[in-house]
């Protein structure tokens, strides 16, 4: 099917796998969808946060520090072509700053760690519950 008429599932809050590229593998969550593409980007495209390095397992047995260092989670922020995203059927309603993770966030190495620290903010609060 040409592209473009592709159901509209990509939406955001939805869990992807990224299938190409360093991330390849690792899950990700769609922050914002551009369906239509934009002018630097003619094809559709999402703003994904997705998990590089994801927490390790924890026991009861293990100490308050341990536990806390296990559950790390180290993350990205990237742009990725819809053909590199594999949809999976869960959304999870992880919210965003989207101030700090948007588009602009690429073209300042300040603004991309911000953004990258939001993420992992916010992973890392919905692990814990």
């Amino acid at each position: 099917s040409k592209p473009g008429n592709m159901g509209r599932f990509m939406k955001s809050g939805k869990v992807v796998l990224v299938l190409n590229g360093r991330f390849a593998g690792r899950k990700a969550v769609i922050v914002k969808n551009y369906d239509e593409g934009s002018s630097e980007k003619p094809y559709g495209h999402a703003l994904v946060a997705g998990i590089d390095r994801y927490p390790r397992i924890v026991t009861k047995k293990m100490s308050k520090k341990k536990v806390t260092q296990r559950s790390k989670i180290k993350t990205f922020v990237r742009t990725y072509n819809y053909n590199h995203l594999m949809p999976t059927r869960y959304s999870v309603d992880v919210a965003m700053d989207k101030n700090a993770v948007n588009k602009d966030a690429f073209k300042d190495p300040s603004k991309r760690r911000r953004a990258r620290r939001e993420a992992k903010a916010r992973f890392e609060e919905r692990y814990k519950t």
